[in-house]
């Protein structure tokens, strides 16, 4: 049964009733540019073919409840704890966080009946979140006829997750999960939003990524982070620019002896490094040459390991173990301290360089790998 049908079931199980319609929104990886996005900086991700699927009808005024196969719980809602951050806690915050962002913009959000299935793995780094609150969202917009262009959508639904769940994430995911395109990777300007779909066919090129799940334990993932954008907006300001994208990688020797410590200078050193690195890989896509691209990806790796200091042993074992098997490029995936890695590899090598990953992580006693082969898919869609 695919993702959509489980949802619809899970739905007329629920209800007892046809839902309205199904919304789907994907999960997401970046293809490169880590920790540059509250930098004002460049990323580079795509949307995958994993979904999240919110089955919906309209439901009683004020009122939202909510099902999810993860939870046999529904949970149910009204216009108070919505509106109040906080109001609604777990999963379903990220439910009731969209009806909040919608009605703090002004939009009379209908009361809906809704349920959640999804293919998109919790807390691997995916963007189980942005899939949901967008899937959430295109459902309220569709069932109210709300007047919402769709390049309002990832501003709201960042808001959502960073305002009423309190999660501090950047305007990546949501425009990854909701402007993907299918055969594309999401040119994003995160300073002025400005987006450029750009031509990722590794079908045509007989490619595939290859995302590999550490199942690495997140170690102090939400305290290091903090740290990692503190000492970025220290040396910003020591340096005397809005934000480190402002420092050109021309002039980064001489950034860098302005900063009186190491560890600085190695936190500086990766994020100006990682946007020229998501530019220099905008350009050779640009011109169609995707395997060219795998040193960029391998060179982000070892910046993220050696001056941003953010990977674990399973994920560099996992890039080294898929380097030696074959790998045109491979690197460490989101936030950092656990998450995935992605390998640029040729289609039919997929199987292979998993094969070896899995194999490198028994010879060092860790919990096996999950390997999945992607390929770059739509953003949120409604399904009918």
């Amino acid at each position: 049964m695919t993702v959509a049908d489980r949802a619809a079931a899970g739905f007329r199980q629920r209800y007892g009733t046809e839902p309205a319609g199904r919304w789907a929104a994907p999960g997401r990886v970046n293809l490169i540019g880590e920790h540059t996005d509250y930098n004002d900086g460049f990323v580079l991700p795509f949307a995958l073919p994993l979904r999240t699927v919110v089955a919906a009808a309209p439901g009683p005024d004020g009122r939202w409840t909510v099902w999810s196969e993860l939870d046999d719980e529904p949970v149910e809602f009204g216009a108070a704890e919505a509106d109040e951050p906080g109001g609604v806690d777990g999963w379903a915050a990220y439910v009731a966080g969209v009806v909040w962002a919608l009605r703090a913009a002004g939009h009379d959000v209908p009361g809906a009946r809704l349920a959640v299935a999804s293919d998109v793995p919790v807390g691997s780094g995916l963007s189980s979140s942005a899939a949901i609150e967008s899937a959430v969202l295109a459902a309220l917009v569709d069932l109210g006829g709300l007047d919402l262009p769709a390049q309002a959508w990832p501003r709201l639904a960042q808001r959502a997750e960073n305002d009423y769940v309190g999660a501090p994430t950047g305007i990546m995911d949501q425009s990854a999960v909701i402007r993907g395109r299918a055969g594309h990777a999401l040119f994003l300007d995160c300073r002025t939003e400005e987006v450029e779909q750009i031509p990722f066919d590794l079908d045509a090129a007989g490619l595939a990524v290859l995302v590999i799940d550490s199942r690495a334990p997140h170690r102090h993932a939400d305290g290091e982070y903090a740290a990692r954008r503190r000492s970025c907006e220290r040396a910003a300001a020591t340096l005397g620019v809005t934000a480190l994208r402002d420092v050109d990688v021309a002039d980064l020797d001489a950034a860098l002896a302005r900063l009186d410590d190491d560890e600085t200078r190695r936190r500086v050193r990766h994020v100006v490094t990682e946007n020229q690195r998501v530019l220099d890989t905008v350009a050779l896509l640009r011109a169609g040459r995707v395997r060219d691209t795998g040193p960029l990806l391998t060179a982000s790796h070892a910046s993220m390991r050696d001056d941003f200091e953010i990977t674990v042993p399973e994920i560099d074992t996992a890039v080294e173990a898929a380097l030696s098997a074959g790998a045109y490029g491979a690197r460490m995936t989101g936030g950092g301290f656990g998450g995935c890695v992605l390998a640029l590899v040729d289609a039919e090598a997929a199987d292979p360089v998993a094969a070896a990953v899995t194999e490198a992580y028994a010879k060092r006693g860790f919990t096996a790998p999950g390997t999945l082969t992607v390929l770059p898919a739509d953003g949120v869609t409604r399904l009918g």
